[in-house]
């Protein structure tokens, strides 16, 4: 445990308690905690979770001008479930494919489950940038495989902030349910 996980685990539960709550600012907690995880996930060799981490910092501006539009408001909605079983088809193909290069080709660390949950964080990233609900049902997934994944390469504090993130996405998603059915 280092200092500079300590600061990244702070940002990073800010970030989510923040998108849970609909404030803009998780936005720039986001950008502060990625920005201290590109190191950690590098020195721990989950290079694909290193990538990652890069578009979360890409995604943070992005997702801070999407809710910050001065013409409308992104309102939560939801996708079909058809739109989910497409993205779980290529996430899923996807995963395999990637954890496989990453397997042949470098020393990382636990290829299948880092591309896995990588793959699948990509989606939900862009799905909370749309406020769309079933992200927080991505995360919960995601945030479980996680927390092996940290724990694995030695990160206890890291896991415990996923296990933590597992259980605002239940709340994330419950609030975000909430607000849909009052405007439905």
């Amino acid at each position: 445990m280092s200092v500079i996980e300590i600061i990244a685990v702070v940002f990073s539960i800010m970030y989510v308690i923040l998108a849970a709550k609909e404030n803009i600012w998780c936005w720039l907690c986001a950008s502060v905690s990625v920005s201290l995880y590109i190191y950690i996930c590098y020195s721990a060799k989950l290079y694909l979770e290193t990538g990652l981490q890069g578009f979360y910092f890409i995604m943070a501006f992005f997702g801070y001008w999407q809710w910050n539009k001065p013409k409308k408001e992104i309102t939560i909605s939801t996708w079909s479930l058809q739109h989910h079983l497409l993205i779980f088809g290529v996430g899923i193909i996807a995963s395999i494919l990637l954890g496989k290069l990453f397997e042949i080709y470098t020393d990382a660390a636990l290829p299948i489950i880092d591309s896995f949950t990588t793959i699948f964080s990509l989606f939900a990233t862009y799905m909370v940038t749309k406020k769309i609900l079933e992200n927080w049902i991505y995360w919960i997934v995601i945030d479980i495989v996680s927390v092996y994944l940290y724990l694995s390469r030695d990160l206890q504090l890291t896991a415990g902030l996923f296990a933590a993130y597992t259980i605002i996405a239940v709340f994330g998603y419950l609030s975000w349910k909430k607000q849909l059915n009052t405007l439905s």
